[in-house]
């Protein structure tokens, strides 16, 4: 991890583009504090997870119904 001031930042920003594309971050201090840390940008990938069952399941026409029995246990009917 490599660090730079704001003014250094700004005076080598080429070098410290080339930097983070090579895979290291770099700090920015400010004031002698650290104040931003810059990595690369990585694009969000599309959810793989929504839909992987898709087709591998049935839900049942009666799903959600409950006989009479298991609606009073659970307090649905009185």
């Amino acid at each position: 991890m490599k660090i730079y001031s704001v003014t250094d930042a700004k005076a080598k920003f080429s070098q410290v583009v080339e930097t983070v594309l090579q895979g290291e971050e770099v700090i920015i201090t400010k004031m002698g504090k650290p104040a931003v840390k810059i990595c690369a940008y990585e694009p969000i990938t599309k959810n793989k997870r929504l839909g992987l069952m898709k087709g591998q399941a049935t839900i049942p026409d009666d799903f959600g119904e409950w006989d009479e029995e298991e609606a009073r246990l659970l307090g649905i009917i009185q």
